[in-house]
C-alpha cells in the first residue's frame, strides 16, 4: 500500500551547502532559520499554543539524498566514514523514505512562520510536520547509544588577521551569530573523516551569502583564511 505526504513549509535556513552542516542539531546554537508554513497552515490558527513550548521536533525529507533503492547499510561519519552499520542503527541522512528529524530551538512565533536555532537543515528543506517537545516524555536519562554516547570531541578553530574583521563586518550587515556560527560548525570538523588535508588545501563553504574558507595548518587544526560575498 502507498501513502502520500506533502509539506506543510520550507526552511530557510542559514546552510546553503550541506557540507559543514552539523551531524545532529544544537551542536551549533547560532545556526539559525525561519520555517515559513504554505497554506493552509500559515493564518496563525496551527500555530496557536506553540509558544508555550521552547523546543519543537521537525520532521522533514533529505530533499537533496532521496534515492530509488533503499540502502540496508550506511558508513557513519561518526565511526569514521569506513565501517558499515544497518541503516535503522544510524541518523544517516540516505533513509528508506528519505525522512528526517531534529529538535530545534523555537526562538519566535509568528503567523505563518516559526524562527528556529540550533537547526541542521539545509535551505529549502521541505518539512512534514512540527510537534512540541516533550521534556519529561523526550529525555529519557537512562538511554544509551555506545556508537555516540557523547558529542564529538571539538577542533581547534584560529581566525586570520584579516576574517575575522570580515566576518564581524558580515554579522553586522546581516544581523545575524556569523562568527559563532563559523566557530560552532567549523568546530564539528566537517571534512571526511578519512582525509588528512595538506596545510595547503583550502575548504570553503556558503553560510547565509558570505563564503568562508579554511585550511589546516596541523591535522588538528582548522584556521579561517577569509570572509567574503559570495559572488
Amino acid at each position: 500500500m502507498n501513502y502520500s505526504v506533502a509539506p506543510i513549509g520550507f526552511v530557510r535556513s542559514c546552510f546553503k551547502e550541506k557540507f559543514a552542516i552539523p551531524r545532529q542539531p544544537q551542536l551549533a546554537p547560532a545556526a539559525r532559520g525561519v520555517l515559513e508554513l504554505l497554506p493552509p497552515f500559515d493564518n496563525g490558527d496551527a500555530v496557536a499554543g506553540l509558544e508555550q513550548v521552547s523546543h519543537v521536533w521537525l520532521l522533514f525529507l533529505f530533499h537533496q539524498a532521496l534515492e530509488d533503492k533503499p540502502r540496508l547499510k550506511v558508513r557513519p561519519p561518526r565511526l569514521g566514514g569506513n565501517t558499515s552499520m544497518g541503516v535503522f542503527a544510524t541518523r544517516a541522512t540516505h533513509r528508506p523514505n528519505g525522512i528526517g528529524q531534529s529538535v530545534v530551538r523555537l526562538e519566535k512565533v509568528e503567523a505563518g512562520r516559526l524562527l528556529l536555532s540550533g537547526i541542521d537543515l539545509l535551505d529549502g528543506t521541505p518539512v512534514l510536520d512540527i510537534k512540541p517537545y516533550v521534556p519529561y516524555a523526550d529525555a529519557v536519562s537512562s538511554a544509551t547509544n555506545q556508537m555516540a554516547s557523547a558529542p564529538p570531541a571539538p577542533i581547534s578553530v584560529a581566525w586570520s588577521d584579516t576574517a575575522l574583521p570580515q566576518a564581524r563586518e558580515h554579522a553586522l550587515r546581516l544581523a545575524e551569530p556569523l562568527v559563532e556560527l563559523i566557530e560552532q560548525c567549523l568546530a564539528q570538523d566537517p571534512r571526511p573523516a578519512y582525509q588528512i588535508p595538506p596545510p595547503e588545501r583550502v575548504y570553503g563553504v556558503k553560510f547565509w551569502d558570505v563564503q568562508v574558507r579554511w585550511h589546516y595548518p596541523q591535522p588538528d587544526q582548522i584556521r579561517v583564511l577569509e570572509v567574503v560575498m559570495d559572488l
